[in-house]
């Protein structure tokens, strides 16, 4: 196996390919793998507490840590697990379109917050929905919804939001659902990264025969200092 067989979810993975400076690294953790206060608010669904997911997924966590290269993650905490469903708003990021129009972009983080929850009151939730395992990275796993009609509650969920807190991100209609374990602090070298393709391929097929729709809490408003703790503030149950 040689890079050129490397496949191309895993290719930003690669020191050789792309000697970029990393994204996130020295605002959101450093280069000794600890993170860094990064206040914000977002919408997520925790990994169902006490599910045969959360236990296998927190499995499949401590295995990538044992891969070549695993020293270089820079893991989150196992109890922070969850699926972002709508992305808030964050301190690094004040400018448009990553901020409602409306609100000026100098206000607090804890003065945005409360006034999401105000918007929020009222929100009526979405339908029911249900993710699965597609593929997987050395960060985490990519999810998708299990069907057409997963997914088109998905873009409701999103859509409503949207217009309800005032600003759409410029991947509004293409962002990946994913649960992520861990952040890059180096770039894999060519033989690490391409050890780890057959793993994340096994993963995946693992995950999609043990838990095959992954058991995940409802929507809930939170927020939080850094990636390690996302306090849920206003829980939203779908509608079945």
């Amino acid at each position: 196996m040689t890079l050129s067989t490397l496949l191309p979810h895993l290719q930003p993975f690669s020191r050789s390919l792309h000697p970029e400076v990393i994204r996130h690294l020295g605002t959101r953790y450093n280069s000794a793998g600890m993170f860094l206060p990064e206040p914000g608010n977002t919408i997520v669904c925790h990994l169902d507490p006490g599910s045969h997911t959360e236990t296998f997924l927190h499995d499949v966590r401590r295995r990538y840590s044992a891969m070549p290269g695993g020293d270089r993650l820079a893991f989150t905490a196992a109890s922070s697990l969850h699926m972002t469903l709508f992305q808030g708003i964050i301190e690094y990021r004040r400018f448009l379109p990553y901020w409602p129009e409306d609100v000026p972009l100098e206000t607090p983080i804890d003065d945005m917050t409360a006034i999401f929850l105000d918007r929020l009151a009222g929100f009526q939730p979405g339908p029911v929905f249900q993710m699965e395992v597609v593929e997987a990275t050395p960060n985490g796993l990519t999810l998708d919804g299990v069907s057409d009609g997963d997914r088109a509650a998905l873009r409701s969920w999103r859509d409503r939001l949207a217009d309800l807190l005032g600003y759409r991100h410029p991947d509004h209609d293409t962002y990946a659902f994913h649960i992520t374990f861990a952040y890059l602090t180096e770039r894999f070298d060519d033989e690490e990264i391409l050890a780890w393709q057959p793993f994340l391929e096994a993963v995946v097929q693992e995950i999609r025969q043990r838990a095959p729709v992954i058991a995940l809490r409802p929507p809930a408003f939170c927020r939080f200092a850094d990636m390690n703790h996302f306090e849920e503030l206003m829980v939203f149950e779908p509608v079945a």
